[in-house]
């Protein structure tokens, strides 16, 4: 009770993030972990989905980009525990006043057999954040890096999911297993984002969002151009997520938006 009580304190006044955020179901945070508050920034910004890259590394899930130092925090500390208190807190949901499904994007930097097993291990301890048979589906985890795809897939689902690649659409994959398609925007468009785009600079990524959601998943570009103008252009082009490191600036849009 005293370190749920703890996270509420945190989550709520600590930095100010606001029970009635509207969320913003296009909103993905690149490297969260990398932010001055992971999650915390990503939350009082609207944010639906966030990134962290794991390490497994004696024995526990470590979070950082590059191999793991003592002062690298645990998936549990940043991540886990937080949205467990939050769905806590607000009746089995993230954002108070949403539905809305939240996102969490886990990029495996070691072996994947081993750091997938230690990860069930880890999220056994939070029932509540996983998706069921019966659609309940608070918090999506899903793997990316080096995903299980094979191994999990075999298995019947008990709530991690995995990050989908465009070689993975029309083989047969149901969108629980693979909620989202995620690939490098330089593979699909050479448009900077400096000037308008023509229909040509996103024909292919519209025909991928056509393909993608004709799967009911959702798509992801990473590396995109990192602007205003580039949000509006892959947003109208069919890109769901707008994979993002400027969280104020995307909050904003997307308010002044209406989404």
């Amino acid at each position: 009770m005293i370190r749920f009580i703890s996270l509420i304190i945190s989550l709520s006044t600590t930095i100010g993030f606001s029970q009635n955020q509207r969320p913003h179901i296009n909103a993905h945070s690149h490297n969260d972990f990398e932010n001055v508050n992971p999650l915390m920034d990503a939350l009082h910004n609207g944010f639906t989905s966030v990134e962290a890259d794991v390490h497994l590394q004696g024995g526990k899930l470590l979070v950082s980009h590059d191999r793991p130092n003592k002062k690298s925090s645990s998936l549990e500390k940043l991540y886990l525990a937080p949205l467990d208190s939050l769905l806590k807190l607000n009746s089995g949901r993230v954002y108070k006043e949403s539905t809305t499904p939240f996102y969490l994007m886990i990029d495996i930097k070691t072996e994947a057999k081993t750091t997938y097993l230690a990860l069930k291990q880890v999220v056994r301890n939070y029932p509540a954040l996983l998706c069921n048979s019966s659609g309940n589906c608070p918090v999506q985890i899903f793997l990316s890096g080096n995903r299980p795809l094979a191994m999990i897939a075999k298995e019947r689902y008990a709530g991690l999911a995995v990050d989908g690649h465009p070689t993975d659409i029309g083989k047969g994959f149901y969108s629980e297993l693979i909620p989202v398609i995620s690939d490098n925007y330089k593979n699909w468009s050479s448009w900077n984002g400096r000037t308008k785009p023509t229909a040509k600079d996103l024909h292919r990524i519209r025909k991928l969002a056509h393909q993608v959601h004709a799967e009911g998943k959702k798509l992801r570009l990473w590396a995109i151009p990192d602007n205003e103008l580039a949000w509006a252009a892959l947003l109208d082009a069919g890109v769901d997520f707008i994979n993002t490191d400027r969280l104020a600036e995307l909050n904003t849009y997307l308010i002044e938006r209406g989404l």
